[in-house]
């Protein structure tokens, strides 16, 4: 598994990150297009709950993401 980042941006000062795990890059992209224009539910890693709609959302970045050692 691989871990990617996927921000949310409203505009150029706001927006909301999670972290999902998958296969790849490829996967984490469907699952990106499959959530377009709908209501999303997750918790962050500070333990927010947050409760997206895709639908208002300006630009969506996915990232391979690596922790630092």
């Amino acid at each position: 598994m691989q871990e990617f980042k996927v921000t949310y941006f409203f505009d150029e000062h706001h927006y909301v990150r999670r972290f999902i795990h998958v296969e790849s890059q490829e996967v984490a992209e469907e699952i990106i297009r499959k959530e377009r224009d709908q209501f999303i539910e997750f918790t962050d890693s500070r333990g927010i709950y947050h409760e997206l709609n895709t639908g208002n959302v300006r630009v969506t970045q996915i990232s391979a993401y690596h922790h630092k050692k």
